[in-house]
């Protein structure tokens, strides 16, 4: 059994260089069966290299488990911040409900509105916000999916893509989910364009900043372009950052890395804490004072549009596990990072895990944490 301090964080050795920490919310204990249901499924993921830290929306609380490594030296903990791949796109999602939300535009709009290269496009005009963000435009680059092509995207070569697609039978508009990471950097564009600033700040102003996630970003320009077109990390976040390692232990770039197919400020990965993901958390489990209209709006991203499987739909950036006990949730993947997010509604339960390595089996451990903690609710 692991050695485990209340009301303050500690670590131990474990074989090797793998560290355990702990850190509770609010000065308070969690309980036993708690650190025991946490500490029992995420054992499972850990390797010699790299960590896990994971918060947990529980008993009214959030509390912080912290497993591993963060770099060479210093141990995974909750103020560190992660890249969340994929992740990101449920805050994406959330900004877009928002703005139909407040009339400011509609999801229904076909994207060629705010996006006005692509009026004189071909089938690309009729794809809408709400296909965009559901992943069920069609709309697809063979950088979505592997085998992983090495061409990358200025802006210009972006657009001419977006125009020279044509739909056929297997990717119509809104007849079947085709996962497009290409569609969300298009939602960015879209954003953009429709309130005049960058996608970064936007995101600050309408989203981060009223939930005081002081400690999750966007990439900031770059003093110099030319090397890093998408941007980079606040330099106080890259000293925050974990390391990133492949999925046998490599390392993979510095901490801070970006990565991506789009040359452009706008298209970078999110990172954050996990203090600031168990907020974000508990906003969409409509569970942060004096937030009401940004926990509608995110109810509303994780409202079903198409299913996509047995007991599976795909809502705004979000899947939707229906069942006894539905399970909103969200993965995300790079060569480097592991992410997952999910939460039970109508338990008012929820958790995320942000690992440092690549594939990671985080939402197999994500989804037996929150199962364990309903049964034993019930």
């Amino acid at each position: 059994m692991l050695l485990r301090f209340a009301a303050r964080l500690f670590t131990t050795a474990l074989t090797g260089a793998l560290f355990v920490t702990m850190a509770a919310a609010a000065r308070a204990e969690p309980s036993n069966e708690l650190a025991d249901i946490v500490e029992r499924n995420v054992a499972g993921v850990l390797e010699s290299v790299g960590g896990v830290a994971v918060a947990v929306r529980a008993q009214r609380r959030s509390w912080f488990f912290n497993y591993g490594l963060a770099d060479r030296t210093r141990p995974i903990a909750s103020d560190l911040v992660f890249n969340l791949g994929s992740v990101g796109k449920v805050f994406d999602a959330t900004l877009l409900a928002l703005a139909d939300q407040r009339g400011e535009l509609r999801l229904d709009d076909p994207v060629a509105k705010h996006v006005v290269e692509l009026q004189h496009g071909g089938d690309v005009r009729t794809i809408t916000l709400r296909q965009l963000a559901s992943h069920t435009s069609g709309f697809v680059l063979p950088q979505d999916h592997p085998p992983w092509p090495k061409q990358a995207f200025t802006l210009p070569q972006f657009i001419a893509a977006l125009n020279a697609w044509t739909s056929d039978r297997d990717h119509a508009p809104g007849k079947q989910m085709i996962y497009s990471h290409a569609g969300f950097v298009l939602i960015h564009l879209a954003l953009e364009r429709r309130f005049g600033m960058p996608f970064g700040e936007l995101m600050r102003q309408r989203l981060l900043a009223p939930l005081g996630l002081a400690s999750t970003t966007l990439p900031v320009a770059s003093a110099d372009v030319e090397a890093n077109p998408r941007g980079e990390l606040p330099r106080a976040f890259v000293r925050r950052a974990v390391q990133g390692y492949f999925y046998d232990g490599t390392p993979v770039g510095t901490p801070g890395d970006l990565q991506g197919y789009y040359r452009w400020l706008g298209t970078g990965q999110m990172y954050a804490s996990p203090r600031d993901m168990a907020a974000f958390l508990t906003a969409n489990l409509g569970k942060l004072p004096h937030q009401a209209e940004l926990q509608e709006a995110m109810r509303r991203s994780q409202q079903g549009v198409i299913p996509i499987g047995e007991g599976v739909v795909q809502a705004l950036a979000w899947e939707v596990r229906k069942g006894d006990e539905a399970i909103v949730e969200k993965y995300g993947g790079l060569d480097n990072a592991t992410a997952f997010i999910a939460l039970m509604p109508e338990r008012g339960l929820g958790v995320v895990l942000l690992g440092n390595r690549g594939s990671m089996a985080l939402s197999a451990a994500g989804h037996a944490v929150l199962r364990e903690l309903a049964r034993r609710r019930s």
